[in-house]
């Protein structure tokens, strides 16, 4: 998933096997993107090019330069490396853990979160930017079958700040 802070932002669906780093995005928010000079061509979704696909694609092309936000569904296993020591001391987890990608509830846009084997769940606001993190396994994902605790409708309501 991308937290729906990101919805104005391109963004395309994990590929198992790539490299991600956290990256704030010109909204402001930190999610998902692959890392800086190699996603200027975008691996393929796996998704046909169908005419809504290019549709879309004329109505909202990307900005040049800009990043695409890379989308992943609740269960994705991944590997988080380069955890800052004050993290996983605060948190009792390594340098470099195996995770779950999940959706937390929360009063604000942001959602997405990574689960470490302790149980413990970080938001990906609360992740270093820069962070590199491995996508392992995309086939544990349940995008089917959302977790009822974790996903309750969730809409996109502008955020307040940027209220006038």
């Amino acid at each position: 998933m991308c937290d729906c802070a990101l919805m104005g932002v391109p963004n395309r669906m994990a590929v198992e096997g790539e490299q991600l780093v956290v990256h704030r995005f010109r909204t402001g928010s930190l999610g998902l993107a692959a890392p800086f000079g190699s996603d200027s061509t975008n691996p393929p979704t796996g998704r046909p090019n169908s005419f809504w696909v290019r549709l879309k694609s004329f109505f909202t092309p990307p900005l040049p330069g800009s990043v695409r936000a890379v989308c992943m569904p609740p269960g994705a296993q991944l590997v988080v490396e380069d955890i800052p020591e004050s993290l996983h001391l605060a948190i009792g987890v390594g340098e470099i853990e195996l995770v779950t990608f999940t959706r937390v509830k929360a009063p604000d846009a942001y959602r997405d979160a990574v689960r470490f084997k302790n149980g413990r769940e970080v938001r990906l606001q609360e992740l270093r930017e820069g962070q590199r993190m491995w996508v392992m396994d995309l086939s544990r994902a349940r995008a089917s079958e959302p977790d009822p605790e974790a996903i309750s409708r969730v809409v996109c309501l502008p955020s307040r700040r940027n209220a006038v």
